[in-house]
């Protein structure tokens, strides 16, 4: 996702990214980008070590009414016309963020960052 923002600085657009305070990316390494960051209520003892699947559906859960606020907030902030929101885009295991998207209607592009095998893993969960 950050290679497709410095693509997409390099063609003229600011980027602001949103994240969650787990496991966020480091905003020193793109000074260019805008970075915020939502609390998500998840410590690193409650990071998963076997569930996966029911850990992100927990995350998911948690993030909706914080990446509300944060994105209200940063749409209110946003007044000048020449800067305009131009689209949300997200991953697609982030289903919170498309849903407050279509709260916001909002134009939003989800993206499948990961490969095949990890996709088919979150729907069938291999038994160990």
């Amino acid at each position: 996702m950050l290679q497709l923002a410095n693509i997409l600085y390099s063609k003229g657009f600011s980027i602001t990214i949103v994240h969650t305070e787990f496991n966020s990316p480091n905003s020193r390494k793109y000074p260019h980008f805008d970075f915020h960051s939502f609390s998500d209520g998840v410590s690193e003892i409650e990071a998963p070590t076997e569930d996966l699947p029911a850990f992100l559906a927990a995350l998911n859960a948690k993030c909706i009414v914080p990446f509300r606020d944060c994105l209200a907030k940063l749409l209110m902030s946003n007044t000048q016309e020449d800067d305009s929101f131009a689209c949300l885009i997200t991953d697609s295991i982030w289903h919170f963020a498309h849903v407050v998207a279509n709260d916001f209607k909002l134009r939003t592009l989800v993206l499948q960052s990961s490969s095949i095998s990890a996709h088919l893993t979150f729907l069938y969960k291999i038994p160990n």
